[in-house]
């Protein structure tokens, strides 16, 4: 929906409750005309049903405002008497147009005072989950958003069975562009297996400030741009468009920023023909054939010795030459004195070899995941030129990402030599957001932008922060533990991650203690 969409919308709602409350207003002793002022009803709405007024801020966040109006409805019949059961269920499962009923229907007398306390202690229970749930729901979506490692494409850096903070306000939170959708979960209802969500209708996109702006080397949690989209070799059963905030999530690192020049020299990143410098706590992986000396390797070895957590198999069984999806260079020179090691060769795909997998998906660059580029990073307010040959580039960019963000059906064809944008001809073309290129340390075992291509700045979740909890499940059995030493560590900053676990664990001895006393005080005193 359009801003203009959403604004006669948002008058039809206001005129949907004045029409549905005006009595009931003046019953309270208000004017009916306010029951139609935009916002000024809720305040004094919040005044009848003997609320605070703050409440109507929260009639205004999205996905929170889902739970509130339905609490709203309830306490506006009950300030008007109509207490019982089967007053509370109408109101609910009529969405709210019980309330018209008791505006034109009945003859009701209005409750100044009412008492809020709940009269049972299901209804105490009731209560209580319910603004737990909606204080929840406004720190997940516009402070901080737990989330896990699922994949090893940050292996060393971020392991499988990290359990992270994500901080929204960093980069600035993302209001929600989905409005009907089950609280505190992403895009399926656990259990059930459902859609969470439904696609309409969906809120422009709006991000409030944030003190940083993502630089190179930046930790950052995205949605996937190509999620569930018929697009090259991301075909499923079904293929549908889901809304930005409810694509997957994916975490990798940011190796280019707007405006940047990307190339990837066998395998090493390059930005603006430049070597890309990592911090110390990146740990680069790569694929590498080993020629054993023919007495085999034990994988519980491989891991409590050498920290190999990735899969190992056969390269060339007659030659004794073993495939290791992932080692870092530290463990590459580790490794090399194994007794069962004779050599180690990393796997470079050479300058030429044409990888149909890498973007633009042409199958005409000669690119791969090793030797890529060099390609251009979209700036905001920078304009490229369109041609046939530069145009792969910039379609999905064109089409999707600045379709969906300016509410426009954008539609790239080609005639001959032109490029036509919406039926009319174009050699140039100015972007409207930012992008961003990711990669994941582990090179030859991450789904990244060397796949699918650039991350717009709409896509953008938040930064990484936290490692509050972390359990090494180890898939071969080998471990199933707390890996104490990376509970509440930091993902950013230079040297080796620092925990401040047992800073944590005091802080929490301190307010419990204060917490008792207090209570002791005050039992004391009462």
């Amino acid at each position: 929906m359009t801003i203009v969409q959403w604004f006669i919308f948002f008058l039809a709602i206001q005129a949907i409750h004045g029409l549905g409350t005006w009595k009931l207003y003046i019953k309270a002793g208000r004017q009916a005309w306010e029951a139609f002022v935009p916002v000024y009803n809720a305040v004094i709405l919040m005044k009848i049903i003997n609320r605070p007024w703050w409440w109507t801020i929260l009639l205004f966040v999205p996905i929170v405002n889902l739970i509130m109006f339905p609490v709203i409805w309830v306490e506006t019949i009950r300030s008007f008497g109509k207490q019982t059961k089967a007053d509370t269920w109408l109101a609910i499962l009529t969405l709210g147009f019980y309330v018209y009923y008791v505006n034109y229907a009945l003859d009701v007398t209005y409750v100044e005072g009412r008492s809020l306390k709940p009269r049972t202690e299901v209804g105490e229970w009731v209560s209580s989950i319910l603004f737990a749930v909606v204080a929840a729901t406004i720190v997940h979506t516009y402070f901080i958003q737990p989330f896990t490692i699922p994949t090893s494409s940050l292996e060393k850096t971020l392991l499988v069975g990290d359990f992270l903070f994500v901080s929204k306000f960093h980069y600035g939170a993302r209001t929600p562009k989905t409005t009907v959708s089950f609280p505190m979960v992403h895009d399926t209802i656990p259990v059930a297996g459902i859609k969470s969500y439904t696609n309409w209708p969906q809120l422009p996109y709006f991000r409030l400030p944030g003190f940083e702006n993502i630089e190179r080397n930046d930790i950052v949690v995205f949605n996937w741009p190509v999620d569930t989209v018929p697009y090259f070799r991301y075909r499923g059963k079904e293929s549908y468009t889901k809304p930005i905030d409810k694509k997957s999530n994916y975490v990798k690192r940011t190796v280019g920023i707007p405006g940047d020049s990307l190339k990837i020299v066998d395998g090493k990143i390059h930005i603006n023909n430049q070597p890309l410098q990592l911090p110390e706590r990146a740990k680069p992986q790569y694929s590498y054939v080993v020629q054993g000396k023919g007495k085999g390797f034990s994988l519980q070895n491989l891991y409590q010795t050498y920290d190999i957590t990735d899969p190992v198999g056969w390269y060339d069984q007659t030659k004794k030459q073993y495939y290791f999806t992932s080692l870092s260079e530290e463990t590459v020179e580790r490794f090399k004195n194994h007794p069962n090691v004779a050599s180690v060769e990393r796997i470079i795909d050479s300058v030429g070899k044409q990888d149909r997998g890498t973007f633009p998906n042409t199958g005409k660059t000669g690119w791969n995941r090793d030797n890529f580029g060099p390609i251009y990073i979209p700036e905001a307010g920078k304009t490229v030129s369109i041609t046939r040959e530069s145009l792969p580039f910039y379609k999905r960019i064109i089409e999707t990402y600045e379709g969906e963000e300016m509410h426009i059906d954008n539609k790239i064809t080609t005639r001959g030599t032109q490029v036509l944008l919406n039926g009319n001809p174009i050699d140039s073309y100015t972007f409207k957001q930012n992008y961003y290129f990711m990669m994941g340390d582990n090179r030859h075992n991450s789904e990244d932008s060397r796949y699918w291509g650039y991350v717009p700045e709409n896509h953008v979740v938040g930064k990484p922060v936290l490692i509050w909890m972390s359990w090494d499940g180890n898939g071969q059995g080998f471990s199933n533990k707390i890996r104490w030493d990376r509970l509440f560590t930091t993902v950013g900053g230079d040297g080796k991650p620092v925990s401040y676990f047992f800073h944590f664990l005091i802080l929490l001895v301190i307010v419990f203690g204060i917490n008792f006393f207090w209570k002791k005080k005050k039992n004391k005193e009462s």
